[in-house]
C-alpha cells in the first residue's frame, strides 16, 4: 500500500532541492516535478509555483486517464487543455491547476520503474541544448559515472511545443528507446528546452540530474580544448551493465535520500 504522506513528503524535499536557487537549475516558476501518488493517480507541480520554496498546497493530486485521455484526440485546444488539467483534480475544491507539462508526467510515469520526475532547465544543461551542436556533443559518453548515474545513451529530442504535443512525442520516442535497448531511458535532453530525470526514487532524480549538469559543464570545457574525447561505445554499454556498478549507485542513493519524516501539515 503507498503511503501518500511519505511519497509527498519525498516529493517536496526533491522539489526545493532542484530549485534551490544556489544550483542554477530551475528559477523563478521555471521547472516541475512529480510522483506517482497511487493506482492511476500522481502528485504534480502546480503553474506558476516556485520549486524553491513549494509547499505541500503546491502539488496538485492527478488522475492519469483523464490526462492520457486527452492524448488520444486528434484535435485539441488550448481551452480543451485548461478543461482537463482542471477536471483531472482529485480533489475538485483544490484552487490549484496542474502545470501545463502534466500531460509529459502522465506519459512518463507509466513506464516501468519510473515513480519520480524532476523536469529542469540547468543554466549548464541549457548551455549546451541552445548550441548548434547539441545533438552531437551529447551523443556520446565522457567518463563512467556519467554513463551509471546518467545511463548510456541518453535521449536526446527536438524542440517540441511543451505540453500535450511534447508529451505525445515523448511517448513515441521513449517506446522506441526501450525497445531498442530493453531499458527506459535515465535521462532525456530537450533542444532548446531542458532535461528530464526520470528515477524509481527521490534520490534518483537528484542524482541523475546532478550528474547530468556535471557532465554538461564537463563537455563545454572539453569542447574549448578541441572537442569532446568521448570513451569507445563498447566499453561505454560495459560500464551501463555491470552489476557491481549498479550496486554503487544504489547504495549512494540510499546516503541522498531525501527526508523521509513527514512534515507537519500548514
Amino acid at each position: 500500500m503507498v503511503d501518500k504522506q511519505i511519497i509527498l513528503a519525498q516529493l517536496l524535499d526533491m522539489s526545493r532541492y532542484l530549485g534551490d536557487p544556489s544550483r542554477r537549475y530551475a528559477i523563478l516558476g521555471e521547472g516541475n516535478t512529480s510522483a506517482q501518488s497511487g493506482t492511476g493517480t500522481f502528485y504534480v507541480k502546480a503553474s506558476g509555483v516556485r520549486l524553491a520554496n513549494i509547499e505541500r498546497e503546491g502539488f496538485v493530486e492527478t488522475r492519469s486517464d483523464i490526462i492520457l485521455g486527452l492524448l488520444e484526440r486528434e484535435r485539441v485546444s488550448d481551452d480543451d487543455v485548461k478543461e482537463t488539467l482542471m477536471e483531472s483534480r482529485v480533489d475538485q475544491a483544490a484552487e490549484a491547476r496542474p502545470s501545463v507539462e502534466t500531460f509529459l508526467h502522465a506519459v512518463l510515469l507509466q513506464f516501468d520503474g519510473v515513480n519520480f520526475i524532476g523536469h529542469t532547465h540547468p543554466v549548464e544543461v541549457n548551455g549546451v541544448l541552445c548550441s548548434k551542436s547539441a545533438e552531437q556533443v551529447l551523443s556520446g559518453a565522457l567518463f563512467p559515472d556519467q554513463i551509471v548515474y546518467c545511463g548510456y545513451p541518453a535521449l536526446y529530442v527536438p524542440y517540441v511545443d511543451p505540453g500535450v504535443e511534447l508529451a505525445v512525442y515523448l511517448h513515441g520516442r521513449v517506446n522506441q528507446y526501450v525497445q531498442e535497448h530493453g531499458y527506459n531511458p535515465k535521462v532525456i535532453f530537450v533542444q532548446n528546452h531542458g532535461l528530464i530525470a526520470l528515477g524509481g526514487s527521490s534520490a534518483e532524480v537528484i542524482s541523475t540530474t546532478d550528474m547530468a549538469v556535471k557532465s554538461c559543464e564537463v563537455l563545454a570545457r572539453a569542447s574549448c580544448l578541441g572537442g569532446p574525447n568521448f570513451l569507445p561505445e563498447e566499453a561505454a554499454l560495459r560500464i551501463a551493465t555491470r552489476p557491481d556498478e549498479a550496486y554503487r549507485k544504489d547504495k549512494v542513493g540510499e546516503v541522498v535520500e531525501p527526508s523521509r519524516v513527514v512534515h507537519p501539515p500548514r
